[in-house]
């Protein structure tokens, strides 16, 4: 890492539903993020632990860049964009805002009641986007179990299942992440239908593993059951960690819930010259 403050490098800990994160705010002075410097940060006894890290960096209302805790990067991450949305809404007064990320333009807007909605973009669809290794049709996936195939800045593989709460993520998740149909690994999602529009999934996320919540993946699965048939295209996704409500307009697919800013610390000089 460069370019950090002599007294040590300032985050905040923030959560969507128990998807936590780490969170640095370079837009007042430069950082730079390495693969091992987020391994480091991302370890929970010898670091800080998270699901993804995040950096807040100069943009239209602000730039946002993801890690996984394996240190890989991701364009998308939408519990992330809403925690930290919300936390620029907090500091300026405003109740929308126009975020860039490696996926593109982002819309968050205050939704009422402490919830943040953000505009995830329109649903990647053709293989070549997703991206898979090869053409074929992304609905139903030549894989046991048929999942559907989305990109959402990111790639994701959903199975729809009888009960998401049987499937042993530990070891189906991995299995798939690493499929050779998906050459960038994949996101992982098991879901059931428990009512009308109203869905049951777990996450097993690329880079990182079982979290309690995802955004881009409660997108991704909204847009396969909609797809599918299974709902229409405004649903609810019960995650391990709360609930999401998504919403798949013609402008994108908008994601609203609830965000908690936990703490904020620094980083000592002497753990970040390890």
């Amino acid at each position: 890492m460069t370019q950090t403050r002599a007294d040590g490098l300032p985050f905040m800990k923030m959560h969507g539903l128990g998807n936590d994160f780490v969170v640095i705010d370079a837009r007042a002075r430069a950082v730079t993020v390495t693969p091992d410097l987020a391994q480091r940060l991302a370890d929970r006894h010898r670091g800080v632990g998270f699901d993804q890290l995040a950096l807040i960096e100069p943009g239209q209302d602000a730039h946002l860049t993801f890690y996984n805790a394996d240190g890989s990067t991701s364009a998308a991450c939408g519990n992330a964009t809403r925690c930290i949305a919300r936390y620029l809404m907090d500091e300026t007064g405003r109740t929308a805002l126009t975020l860039t990320t490696d996926r593109g333009v982002l819309q968050a807007v205050d939704a009422g009641g402490g919830l943040t909605s953000v505009n995830m973009g329109p649903p990647q669809l053709d293989w070549q986007d997703i991206p898979l290794a090869e053409a074929m049709d992304t609905l139903e996936l030549p894989i046991e179990g048929a999942p559907t195939a989305t990109g959402m800045g990111n790639p994701h593989c959903t199975f729809f299942v009888a009960d998401a709460e049987a499937i042993p993520l530990d070891t189906f998740g991995p299995r798939y992440e690493h499929h050779p149909l998906y050459p960038q690994r994949t996101n992982v999602q098991v879901a059931s239908l428990i009512g009308p529009d109203r869905l049951r999934m777990r996450v097993w996320e690329r880079g990182v593993g079982v979290t309690l919540a995802s955004g881009s993946s409660s997108c991704a699965t909204a847009v396969a059951a909609a797809r599918r048939g299974l709902t229409g295209r405004r649903v609810t996704i019960e995650l391990d960690g709360g609930t999401l409500e998504i919403d798949w307009r013609e402008d994108g697919v908008w994601m609203t819930g609830a965000t908690a800013h936990v703490f904020d610390g620094v980083l000592t000089p002497d753990w970040l010259a390890q």
